[in-house]
């Protein structure tokens, strides 16, 4: 006795369903769904996706694309509905959006839109979302590696030093000088204790997590996307504590576009920093967006690491430019020469010379050549005093951190 086949006309279960206003205006999505999952997979209007939700066809149902275009902003209301009802139906919802607005973005993320992709789609992103839509949450012990940071709402402000770090160029060293800065200022030990947040501020790219050895927290989207809502607790719960010494505020886990927030979100988190630490070092992204300015302007000290070659020339001309065209204090930057020449190194020095001259700036800072160390000690996620203490650029680092407190307290005693 045989079992019988299953019937060759049974339909597949629908994993999946479209969901926007005209499917024939994302040809590419259903190229890539049809590719992702043949033909288990569905497609549906607005006014179409609850009533479907409810009915037994549904039960099988993974996840659902929500394909928006501008034209579709106005409909934010249903559109936050069709993602509450399926995420109470334990149905994730992947979002796929086309010249829409951070706000509308940012609004759709906030209610429950698990994962974002840009239309058209890049290759293989589509794949990418859903495997991890498909995978399993992290447990709860592996995502909370680190202590939040405590802070006290009622403390009096203490008003922090702020410095930026922002590179001319790739590679020129601005994520490690910001890192080793802020460990070498929570270093010091005087009758001050200073106290140190570093902010890595580059929202795409940003490296600290991984100098650090700190895992990249949800919690830290929730709070850049929120500001007007932040206080000292929901503050102090996105920071992460290093070595009990230096609390972190890591880049969000996912890269998010960098004008999602504003420079009034950037402004509100500048001060709460600068009201509970007495030095923040911001880690900036290379590109020059709208809450640059925000930054620029609010900075004691904004470094801009570069390199004796001809590419960050000719990005500090940009900049220059840039900053000049629009009226903002170009003369704040502080120059950083990365890999500099040695003591004994004439021609080198020269040609540093050379440049600055030919560019129309001071080159203050002069930064050593690593080695090999600096890519071993980012790897291992420790700062330069922990792996490589006798290292050359460790101990200039030190020295500008010594020197900059030294200033501040000088400040401090005229004022």
């Amino acid at each position: 006795m045989t079992t019988p086949a299953p019937s060759q006309n049974e339909p597949s279960p629908i994993l999946a369903c479209t969901i926007c206003r005209d499917v024939q205006n994302f040809e590419l999505l259903i190229v890539d769904m049809e590719e992702a999952l043949g033909e288990q997979w569905g497609d549906l209007g607005f006014e179409d996706a609850i009533p479907f939700m409810e009915q037994p066809d549904a039960q099988n149902l993974e996840f659902i694309a929500l394909a928006i275009d501008d034209l579709d902003e106005d409909s934010l209301t249903d559109l936050t509905h069709i993602i509450t009802e399926a995420g109470n139906r334990g149905i994730r919802v992947l979002l796929i959006a086309e010249d829409v607005t951070p706000a509308s973005l940012h609004h759709l993320l906030r209610h429950g839109a698990d994962e974002f992709i840009p239309y058209p789609l890049p290759p293989g992103e589509l794949q990418n979302a859903i495997t991890k839509i498909r995978s399993p949450a992290p447990k709860v012990d592996v995502i909370i590696q680190q202590a939040a940071a405590s802070l006290n709402a009622s403390a009096e402000s203490r008003d922090g030093v702020l410095i930026a770090v922002h590179g001319m160029a790739g590679g020129t060293g601005a994520s490690t000088l910001a890192t080793n800065l802020a460990w070498e200022l929570a270093l010091l030990n005087d009758s001050s204790s200073p106290s140190v947040c570093l902010l890595d501020l580059d929202l795409q790219f940003g490296t600290v997590s991984t100098f650090l050895d700190l895992p990249r927290q949800e919690s830290v989207f929730e709070l850049i996307t929120d500001t007007e809502s932040m206080d000292s607790e929901s503050f102090g719960q996105a920071l992460q504590t290093f070595e009990d010494k230096l609390d972190v505020l890591t880049s969000p886990p996912d890269i998010i576009p960098l004008d999602m927030i504003s420079s009034d979100d950037i402004d509100r988190i500048l001060q709460m920093a600068r009201r509970h630490y007495d030095y923040v070092i911001v880690d900036m992204p290379k590109t020059l967006i709208q809450w640059t300015e925000t930054v620029l302007n609010a900075a004691h000290v904004y470094f801009a690491p570069m390199e004796i070659d001809m590419r960050s020339a000719q990005n500090v001309m940009r900049v220059k430019r840039a900053l000049q065209a629009e009226d903002l204090p170009f003369e704040k930057l502080r120059y950083v020469m990365n890999r500099a020449p040695k003591f004994t190194d004439l021609s080198g020095k020269g040609r540093v010379k050379r440049l600055a001259e030919s560019l129309g700036i001071s080159i203050d800072v002069h930064m050593p050549d690593g080695g090999k160390a600096i890519m071993q000690a980012s790897d291992q996620g420790q700062p330069l005093a922990m792996s490589a203490a006798k290292n050359p650029l460790r101990k200039e680092i030190t020295k500008l951190a010594k020197s900059l407190h030294e200033l501040d307290q000088t400040d401090e005693k005229a004022a």
